[in-house]
């Protein structure tokens, strides 16, 4: 079995190597009606948007947990809380998990507050961490909230994973009751349901983040780490716009909502947000575009990104994101089925 250490770095080679998917995210299943007479001025377009606890976010876009914990990646953490801090975008780190049981590698999380002084910053810890780890987390880069990942599927990918999740639920309300700031719990590539949605909202959490099946694929990193394991491991989970409209129906829209899980383009981001979510996680994307084209490309590109957004505010007739609940939208494909399947009230 390979290490903590070790683990990292392959997480980061096999994320840059493999392609989204096998899971379509259903983003393209979601139809949204144009509007011919706006009656909007797009310079008058406000892509701000609030996390409860949080406070506002000057962009929709989130960079999401990607990496942390292990020598060689403290530059990537730099360079990734530059593009946070050049774009207005909150940013979350990769687990701390092993930082603060035992103290390994904070300089790589720690390099994201001191490039990033007045950034929005979210700590991260898996569902395994007590309430004063998950304290020295939030310490460790003044984080304005916590996110617990969680990540059973590739768990059970991996030969050195955990199998014991009985207690998890259980946990997460612990954390919830100890620390000071907005939880974010958030899936890392198989999706929420709503059942699943209600009981971490019950247990504390102010803020789900719906990680659903489509983007980075953990369980196909896994497989490529251990490939005597269950290889279909990569075929499961909720496809990510199943997975919104789910925590959106025990949630509420755009009521403490991050939308994840292979959302690459601005109309994708726009989409999310119609269908309810306050913001929107990427992470492989940025990643491979950090490493391959550099901090100035990335940064750049993400500005385009905020702006194409505004594009489509405007063609529907919105300037800020609480307009968006008006936007008229239609589903069609396998999403349209599985909503029909699943019989519950929902924006497409």
């Amino acid at each position: 079995m390979k290490s903590r250490e070790s683990r990292k770095i392959d997480h980061i080679k096999y994320a840059l190597h493999l392609d989204d998917g096998p899971c379509a995210t259903g983003f393209s299943d979601v139809q949204v009606m144009h509007r011919c007479l706006p009656q909007v001025d797009r310079r008058k377009v406000d892509l701000s948007t609030t996390l409860p606890g949080v406070g506002t976010l000057s962009s929709p876009l989130i960079i999401n947990a990607i990496t942390g914990g292990a020598d060689g990646v403290k530059r990537i953490n730099e360079k990734l809380a530059v593009v946070a801090r050049e774009t207005g975008c909150a940013m979350a780190v990769g687990s701390q998990y092993g930082a603060v049981r035992k103290g390994l590698h904070e300089d790589t999380f720690t390099i994201v507050r001191k490039t990033n002084p007045d950034g929005i910053l979210f700590a991260n810890v898996s569902a395994l961490a007590g309430p004063e780890e998950a304290r020295r987390a939030v310490d460790m880069i003044g984080a304005q909230a916590l996110q617990i990942h969680l990540n059973s599927a590739q768990e059970l990918a991996m030969e050195e994973g955990d199998r014991d999740f009985s207690h998890w639920l259980e946990q997460i309300g612990e954390i919830c009751a100890s620390v000071s700031v907005p939880v974010i719990v958030k899936e890392t590539g198989c999706g929420m349901d709503r059942e699943d949605a209600r009981k971490l909202l019950e247990a504390g959490a102010s803020i789900l983040d719906t990680g659903g099946a489509g983007g980075t694929n953990f369980p196909a990193i896994e497989s490529c780490r251990y490939p005597e394991g269950n290889g279909e491991l990569s075929r499961w989970g909720i496809p990510s716009a199943l997975s919104l409209c789910e925590v959106v129906e025990a949630r509420g829209w755009q009521q403490g909502i991050i939308a994840s899980g292979g959302i690459r383009t601005a109309l994708d981001v726009f989409k999310a947000q119609v269908l309810g979510a306050n913001a929107v996680g990427m992470a492989g994307n940025i990643l491979r575009s950090v490493q391959e084209r550099g901090t100035r490309y990335t940064i750049d590109w993400i500005g385009r990104l905020q702006e194409a957004v505004k594009d489509f505010y405007t063609l529907t007739g919105c300037t800020e994101a609480g307009q968006l609940r008006q936007v008229r939208t239609y589903c069609t494909g396998d999403l349209a089925a599985a909503l029909r399947s699943l019989s519950y009230g929902k924006k497409c």
